[in-house]
């Protein structure tokens, strides 16, 4: 398969929004409710945790199938970064949301659970920690801090262990999560005036 059409399949599988079917059932739209975010956080915030589940796991799972079909056997690494990282935009700006989406964090971990397991799955613990810190420290934002502290040591080790080109596209995996914290950290800088 060329890489052009590998990558728009990945982008459309990315795209799938997993917090609009978590809430099927429910007559929520989840995109015009809570922070009108569709993703795990907002589902966690106006319904149930099973349904939040589904939300994670679904994100999780379509950065990481994404490349399983697309990416798998002899494919370059540098392609197979393509590919992980047109799934995290379909998340992010998914044509099935009128080019809206979600923050990208749980596809972005598929994606890295694919590529880098080890690295991923040694940092993973990071984010529950920094949130039960957070909630301790009363801190503004804790979801987004968590989210983006992880995501830069998880960038950071691949730069540091699997060389520039590996870590280049790491790095931009989390340029994009960044940009989709934006408001987050647009709330942050407010609150500290």
């Amino acid at each position: 398969m060329i890489l052009p059409l590998k990558i728009l399949l990945a982008y459309l599988i990315g795209a799938i929004a997993f917090a609009k079917v978590a809430m099927l059932g429910t007559g929520i739209d989840i995109t015009k409710v809570g922070s009108g975010n569709p993703g795990f956080n907002n589902v966690l915030r106006v319904a149930s945790k099973w349904r939040a589940a589904i939300a994670l796991l679904g994100d999780i799972s379509k950065g990481y199938v994404a490349l399983l079909l697309l990416g798998g056997g002899e494919t370059p690494a540098m392609t197979a970064w393509g590919i992980g990282i047109a799934a995290v935009a379909g998340h992010c700006w998914s044509p099935f949301l009128k080019f809206n989406g979600g923050k990208g964090v749980a596809t972005t971990v598929g994606v890295l659970l694919f590529l880098e397991p080890w690295i991923t799955l040694a940092c993973l613990p990071l984010y529950p920690i920094l949130r039960l810190l957070g909630r301790k420290l009363h801190w503004q934002q804790e979801g987004a801090l968590a989210s983006l502290s992880t995501m830069f040591v998880i960038s950071s080790l691949v730069f540091g262990l699997k060389g520039m080109d590996r870590g280049i596209f790491a790095y931009l995996m989390f340029v994009i999560v960044l940009v989709r914290h934006a408001p987050n950290l647009r709330e942050l800088a407010k609150s500290k005036r």
